[in-house]
C-alpha cells in the first residue's frame, strides 16, 4: 500500500483525466456548480499557496465551518497541502463551544460560509466563501499549481472533534499515513468498488468522518462526487435518482427517513445504486430489509469505524463467506483486533491497532491514556464474534446500564423492538428506580398509518427477550430527534424521558420532543 512521504490533501489521481467532472455542488438544487478534478486541484494549490505566503508555521490548525460545498473540500485539501493542520468544526456546536474549540487549537483564522461568518465575526479573522468582495475567499484563493509539501513520518494532517456528549469535545488528531493507509486498505480489503467517475453521493456533515472519508474515496478514485449541502430529504432523494448515484455512504437514519413514505419515491429511478454502505450508528434487521425492499438492485452493508481508528476494519470473509444481516464484516488482515473483558474471546468491547489510529487526544494526555495503550485503541464498542469469526454491534459500553443486577444495552432491546411489524423505529433510554436502579424506557416511531398499545409492545419484547429487558415504560414520537451527526440524539431523550416521569405524562397518545 503505498502512503508512505504522501500528503493527505493531495490525493488527485494525475494519471487519471482531470477533466473529468469531480464535484457537483447542489447548494441551490436549480442551479448547480460544476467542477473538474483540475479545477479542485487548482483551487486547492491556491488555498494552499495563500496560507504559505501569510507565514503559517508548519502544523498551524486551520478550521473550517460551513455547509458542505465545493469550496469547503478545497479548503480541506489546500491547508494539508501547505503543511497545516486541517480541522473541520462541528456547525451544529452552540457558539461557545465553537468558540472554545477555536481557543483549543489556537487557530489564527477559520474559513467560513456567510451563515457561520456572522456567528463568529467578533471572535476571530474569517475567510468567507460567500464574500465576492475583496477579502472573501473568490478574490483572495487565486487558483493555481502548488509544490505539495511532504509530510515527515507521524506528521499530523487534520483534526476533528468529538461529539462531546458527555463534555468538552475532545480533538481527535490524525496523521497523514494513517488516514492514507486507511484508503489504501479498504480497497485492499475489498470494502467497496473504485473506479473513475463512479458516482458518489454526499450529505451528511463534513466535520464528521462519515462524510469526510467517502469524499476522499471519491477523489482517490477520480470519480464524481454530488454534494448537498446537507441532508434534506426531498434534495437527497432528487440527488440519488438525477445524478444516478452509484455508491452511497450513509447514517441508517437517513435511509429510515428516505424510506418511509412510498410515495416520496415514487417516479424517480434508483437503478443505478449499487453499492450503500450504512454505519456510525446502530441498524435493525426489520431496517434493513426495509430498505432491501426499496432497492432490491443495491449491495447493502453495515459498516464500522471509529474517528480514533478510521474506518478500515472490517471487510469480506476470506474464504468468501457470505457476510450475514448487520455483521460489521471480518476483521481485515491489515490491522488486529480484538475483544477485551470477561467474556472474551467471543464478546467484549473492541480494541484495535492499526496505523490509522490517533496518536491522542489534543492535549488531554489523561483522556489518551484511558483509552491508548500501546498503538491499541479501546473503542468502548461492545461487540460478540460468532463462530465464522464475523463480529456484531452490541452496544456502547458506556450505555449499558444496570436493571435489578443485569446488565442492558438500549440496542438490543431497540432492535427487539423493531421486529414488531408496526415499529419503524425506536430509541431505549434509563430511568432511575429506586428499587431497580434503573429501567428501560422507550421512545417509539411506528409505521405510517399505525396504531399498537403500549401492552402489546411490552408483551412483544417479554416474548422475544429477558424479562429485564422489556420497556417499562413507552411514548410514541411522530420523529425522533437528531442530533448534528444525523444519529439519534440520545441526551435529549435521556432528558424527555426523566420529564415525562416528573409530569406523569407517559400515557399521551403522540408526544413532540
Amino acid at each position: 500500500m503505498t502512503y508512505v512521504n504522501k500528503n493527505l490533501g493531495d490525493l488527485i489521481d494525475h494519471a487519471q483525466s482531470l477533466d473529468n467532472t469531480a464535484i457537483i455542488d447542489l447548494r441551490d438544487p436549480a442551479r448547480p456548480r460544476q467542477y473538474s478534478h483540475r479545477q479542485i486541484d487548482l483551487l486547492a494549490g491556491g488555498v494552499a499557496q495563500y496560507l504559505t505566503t501569510a507565514g503559517y508555521p508548519r502544523g498551524t490548525a486551520i478550521g473550517i465551518a460551513s455547509l458542505n460545498r465545493a469550496e469547503y473540500i478545497a479548503a480541506y485539501f489546500g491547508i494539508m497541502r501547505a503543511g497545516l493542520l486541517a480541522v473541520p468544526l462541528n456547525i451544529k456546536l452552540p457558539q461557545e463551544t465553537l468558540e472554545y474549540l477555536i481557543n483549543d487549537a489556537s487557530m489564527p483564522f477559520v474559513f467560513v460560509d456567510a451563515e457561520r461568518h456572522t456567528l463568529l465575526q467578533n471572535c476571530i479573522p474569517l475567510v468567507d466563501f460567500d464574500d465576492t468582495g475583496a477579502n472573501g475567499f473568490s478574490q483572495l484563493i487565486q487558483p493555481q499549481t502548488f509544490a505539495t509539501v511532504i509530510p515527515a513520518e507521524g506528521e499530523l494532517a487534520m483534526m476533528l472533534y468529538t461529539s462531546g456528549s458527555t463534555g468538552r469535545p475532545k480533538g481527535v488528531p490524525l496523521t497523514h499515513q494513517g488516514q492514507l493507509w486507511a484508503l489504501a486498505a479498504t480497497r485492499l480489503g475489498g470494502v467497496e468498488p473504485d473506479g473513475a467517475q463512479e458516482h458518489y453521493l454526499v450529505a451528511q456533515p463534513l466535520f464528521h468522518m462519515n462524510g469526510l472519508f467517502l469524499t476522499k474515496r471519491a477523489f482517490a478514485a477520480n470519480a464524481l462526487l454530488v454534494v448537498l449541502p446537507a441532508f434534506h430529504l426531498h434534495d437527497y432523494i432528487d440527488a440519488l435518482s438525477r445524478y444516478r448515484i452509484n455508491i452511497v455512504a450513509a447514517v441508517p437514519t437517513m435511509f429510515a427517513r428516505l424510506i418511509r413514505d412510498p410515495a416520496l419515491l415514487a417516479g424517480h429511478d434508483f437503478s443505478a445504486l449499487k453499492k450503500l454502505m450504512l454505519g456510525s450508528a446502530p441498524m435493525s434487521l426489520s431496517l434493513l430489509a426495509r430498505i432491501q425492499a426499496r432497492f432490491p438492485q443495491t449491495l447493502i452493508g453495515h459498516g464500522y469505524g471509529t474517528t480514533e481508528a478510521g474506518p478500515a476494519i472490517f471487510g469480506p470473509h476470506p474464504q468468501g463467506l457470505p457476510t450475514p444481516p448487520l455483521s460489521l464484516g471480518y476483521p481485515l488482515a491489515v490491522g488486529e483486533v480484538e475483544l477485551v473483558g470477561p467474556e472474551a474471546p467471543n464478546e467484549g468491547v473492541l480494541r484495535m491497532r492499526n496505523p490509522a489510529v490517533t496518536p491522542g487526544y489534543y492535549r488531554l494526555p489523561e483522556k489518551s491514556a484511558q483509552v491508548l495503550d500501546d498503538g491499541w485503541y479501546y473503542s468502548g464498542d461492545v461487540m460478540r464474534r460468532d463462530s465464522n469469526g464475523f463480529y456484531y454491534f452490541v452496544g456502547r459500553a458506556d450505555d449499558m446500564f444496570v436493571c435489578a443486577g443485569e446488565n442492558i444495552y438500549p440496542v438490543e432491546v431497540e432492535k427487539t423492538l423493531e421486529t414488531h411489524p408496526q415499529v419503524r423505529q425506536a430509541c431505549v433510554v434509563p430511568l432511575p428506580d429506586e428499587e431497580r436502579s434503573q429501567v428501560p424506557v422507550a421512545f417509539v416511531v411506528l409505521q405510517p398509518g399505525s396504531q399498537v398499545s403500549v401492552d402489546e409492545l411490552k408483551q412483544h419484547v417479554l416474548q422475544r427477550a429477558p424479562a429485564y429487558q422489556h420497556p417499562r415504560r413507552i411514548a410514541f414520537l411522530h420523529e425522533l430527534p437528531w442530533a448534528g451527526t444525523n444519529k439519534v440524539d440520545r441526551n435529549a431523550l435521556l432528558l424527555r424521558a426523566r420529564e415525562l416521569e416528573q409530569q406523569q405524562r407517559w400515557g399521551e397518545a403522540e408526544l413532540q420532543v
